[in-house]
């Protein structure tokens, strides 16, 4: 039986690491010229930040619940939300070529 306090812990893991993976994700696709560079990126370096957040917040403070297997809380805390933070941007935040950025350049 999991208790409450490890449902909300399980919750803010699974929100912070789909925010990590959103504002990565967008990062990402700003910087980068290519479309394969971004893509790339996501999926090889998004994980190891998730990974470094959830024993963080699974190991240090204790947060989370135990969901039984190592395979289901590596889909519930890292594979989840990496598919919401990566979908968060592409579909809810507009395009970075849509974007109208001011001028810096300082004389």
């Amino acid at each position: 039986m999991v208790s409450l306090v490890g449902v909300i812990g399980l919750l803010v893991l699974v929100t912070a690491n789909t925010a990590i993976a959103a504002v990565s994700t967008r990062f990402f696709r700003q910087r980068l010229d290519t479309d394969w560079g971004s893509v790339i990126y996501v999926v090889l370096v998004t994980p190891v930040a998730l990974l470094a957040t959830t024993l963080v917040i699974s190991g240090v403070v204790g947060l989370g619940a135990n969901l039984g297997s190592q395979s289901l809380a590596l889909l519930v805390a890292i594979a989840l939300p990496l598919v919401l933070g990566v979908s968060v941007d592409f579909f809810w935040m507009p395009s970075p070529d849509e974007v109208e950025l001011p001028d810096t350049m300082r004389e």
